[in-house]
C-alpha cells in the first residue's frame, strides 16, 4: 500500500510537491492508479490520480475513512536530545511506530546538545506514521528551557525519570490508565538534582523505568511503550 502525507487534502486535492515527486517519479504511478492518503489528523483517504507531471499530482477522493484513536489519553514525551542526533532520530521513529501524541525537546543544565533543528525530525515522524499506518501525526515542539517547561499547565499525570536515590515507583504501577500523561527524560548526564527538585515542586512524580540503566533515547522509548500499553 502506497501512503502519502497530504495535510491539506480537505481543501486542496493535490499531493505536496515532495510527495508528488515520490509518487510519480520514483514509484512511477500514473493517471488512474489508486493511492492512500492521510492528513495526519485522523483520516485516511482512498484516492485516484487524476493528473500527473514531474512535480504535481492531482487526485480525486474516492473514499474517506476515520481512524479511531489507537490508545486513550494524550501521551507526551519531553526529553533532552542526545549529543548524537542519530539516537534522537531513532527514538522519534520507533516511538511513532509504537504510538504517542506529542514530543518536546528540553534544554537542561547538563544537556550536551543545546540547539536542535526539528525539520528532519518532522520528516521522520511523517515517514513513521505512513509506515505504521497511523492517521495522526504527533505534535513536535521546538527546544524549550527545562525550568520554563515544567511550569506550563498540563491536565494530566506528570512524571520525571531520573537516576538519583530515593523513592521511585515503577511507572507502570503509578500511571492511571486512560488519563493524559507527561514524562520527562533527562540528558546523558541526567537532570541536575536542582531540576529534579523543581519538577517535584511543580507536581511531577519521580518514577523508575526498571532496574536497568538506560540511555536517554532508550529510556524515552521505554516510557512511551509503557504509557501506550497501559492505555490500550
Amino acid at each position: 500500500m502506497h501512503v502519502f502525507y497530504t495535510p491539506d487534502i480537505q481543501t486542496r486535492a493535490e499531493l505536496p510537491e515532495e510527495e508528488a515527486q515520490h509518487c510519480i517519479r520514483v514509484l512511477r504511478l500514473n493517471i488512474g492508479d489508486q493511492i492512500t492518503l492521510t492528513d495526519g489528523k485522523g483520516y485516511f483517504y482512498r484516492a485516484e490520480i487524476s493528473a500527473a507531471t514531474n512535480k504535481r499530482c492531482m487526485v480525486n477522493i474516492l473514499e474517506t475513512t476515520y481512524q479511531e484513536p489507537l490508545w486513550n489519553g494524550h501521551l507526551h514525551i519531553a526529553m533532552a536530545p542526545t549529543k548524537n542526533m542519530d539516537r534522537t532520530e531513532w527514538f522519534a521513529e520507533k516511538a511513532t511506530e509504537i504510538g504517542f501524541d506529542e514530543l518536546t525537546f528540553l534544554n537542561c543544565r547538563f544537556s550536551e546538545r543545546k540547539v536542535i533543528k526539528t525539520e528532519r525530525i518532522s520528516k521522520i515522524l511523517v515517514s513513521a506514521i505512513k509506515q505504521s499506518l497511523k492517521a495522526r501525526l504527533p505534535q513536535l515542539n521546538e527546544m524549550t528551557d527545562f525550568n520554563k517547561f515544567i511550569t506550563q499547565p498540563f491536565k494530566g499525570q506528570k512524571f520525571i525519570a531520573h537516576c538519583y536515590e530515593g523513592e521511585k515507583p515503577l511507572l507502570k504501577d503509578v500511571f492511571h490508565k486512560g488519563e493524559d500523561a507527561l514524562v520527562l527524560i533527562g540528558p546523558e548526564g541526567d537532570f541536575s538534582e536542582e531540576e529534579v527538585q523543581k519538577a517535584i515542586e511543580n507536581g511531577f512524580t519521580p518514577i523508575s523505568l526498571g532496574k536497568s540503566r538506560l540511555r536517554t533515547e532508550t529510556a524515552a522509548l521505554v516510557a512511551c511503550h509503557i504509557l501506550n500499553l497501559q492505555n490500550q
